[in-house]
């Protein structure tokens, strides 16, 4: 992994699970936001033999980009590797967390959040993920008011600040149509 300082400036690199050990080590990571024509969000459960969050859910997908990769294709490689597809993402904003999941380490990211359109069926790689769905927004919002309901915490950050301070990205829900009742 890329360890980075708060400014993105690269440090180093590191080991997957040693960034993740005790309090964490920064990292350079993403996550991807994937919207379809009905403006539903694609989130995945990530699998049960995560260490970090596992059975959680999570948004699109997220991940790290390897030693020498820019982010533009460390972001197009893993959204066809988790997801089974590429589609255009653009970058919206980077933040810095850090979350602890218990005893088994801490993640602490220098995270870039990206946005994207598909309308097609995802191809999901079961390695990293169990399940998946379409999740309409009034649902998503519903879901992530509720601390008792089992999704990362940098999904619930993400998300928060994108309805705060970049809800022209976010797909507006779109009527779908349906055709008239037969007399």
């Amino acid at each position: 992994m890329i360890l980075v300082d708060a400014a993105d400036n690269e440090l180093g690199h590191l080991h997957k699970s040693a960034c993740h050990d005790g309090q964490g080590i920064l990292h350079r990571a993403f996550s991807l936001f994937i919207f379809n024509a009905r403006g539903d969000l694609l989130v995945q459960q990530r699998a049960p033999g995560k260490r970090l969050w596992p059975d959680f859910w999570s948004n699109s997908c997220c991940s790290h980009p390897r030693s020498n990769e820019n982010m533009e294709l460390a972001v197009q490689r893993r959204c066809k590797q988790e997801l089974g597809f590429r589609t255009p993402l653009k970058f919206l904003y980077k933040f810095e967390y850090a979350a602890q999941f218990g005893e088994l380490g801490t993640e602490r990211e220098l995270c870039s959040v990206f946005v994207g359109n598909y309308n097609g069926t995802p191809k999901v790689n079961a390695t990293e993920i169990q399940a998946w769905r379409w999740l309409p927004q009034n649902e998503l919002h519903a879901n992530l008011a509720d601390p008792a309901l089992s999704y990362t915490p940098w999904f619930r950050l993400e998300w928060q600040r994108l309805g705060e301070e970049f809800a022209s990205e976010i797909p507006t829900p779109q009527a779908l149509e349906v055709p008239p009742a037969e007399l």
